[in-house]
């Protein structure tokens, strides 16, 4: 039986209890800790645990099951001091992974001095995914792996509308690769399709590369 993941969330502000209820809708085991007794309460139908307690506190963090989580998220907003005093805490405590909420690249530099493995910019991330979705032509969704590679949902363009993925060569030509195919009429989806598989203008194709990889295809007509 697969284990269930467990997090413990450090803060439940817009992006902590978005972040939490999401881990829960996902299956996980969540606790959840604020020192407003407010957020607590309304987030009690998705923690398994609802812990009011001042997260800069070591003594109060001390009693938390930082170390048998499998990931602790600090989500403190603006509070830069206060992010980098539970950065601190947590780590000597023993958790295993952390992962933390910047405000800006000064903030996120320090998190990682202090042993964070992962900063989280959410409104410079959020940013540039709709920058891209919105100027980017015939792209349905487009979803950021990491800084250098993405995957894109795009409109089959008219340069292939009919041809099979061998004679499009789209991995030689543009270095993408197309993982899926979308009927849009049959509301049928192919995974990895072979290479004799014939592209037309009623599908969406499923396509991961660099950026710039990516720019360069999404700009074909």
């Amino acid at each position: 039986m697969r284990k269930q993941k467990h997090l413990v969330v450090l803060g439940l502000g817009s992006f902590g209890a978005a972040l939490a209820d999401r881990a829960h809708r996902n299956g996980c085991r969540v606790t959840g800790v604020d020192s407003s007794e407010t957020r607590v309460e309304e987030l009690k139908h998705v923690l398994h645990e609802a812990v009011i307690a001042d997260v800069t506190d070591r003594d109060s963090l001390a009693q938390l099951p930082l170390a048998a989580a499998d990931s602790v998220i600090i989500s403190l907003g603006e509070r830069y001091e206060q992010s980098i005093l539970c950065a601190l805490h947590v780590k000597e405590l023993g958790a295993r992974r952390v992962l933390a909420k910047g405000v800006t690249p000064a903030h996120g530099r320090i998190l990682k001095k202090l042993g964070v493995d992962q900063v989280i910019y959410p409104e410079q991330e959020a940013a540039v995914y709709w920058a891209d979705k919105e100027t980017w032509t015939n792209v349905v969704d487009f979803l950021p792996i990491d800084p250098e590679y993405g995957l894109v949902e795009l409109v089959v363009p008219s340069a292939f509308n009919g041809k099979t993925l061998q004679e499009a060569n789209l991995r030689q030509k543009f270095g993408v690769h197309v993982i899926g195919v979308k009927d849009v009429m049959l509301s049928k989806m192919t995974l990895v399709p072979p290479a004799d598989f014939r592209m037309n203008d009623e599908q969406l194709l499923l396509v991961i590369g660099s950026k710039d990889a990516l720019e360069k295809f999404r700009a074909v007509k």
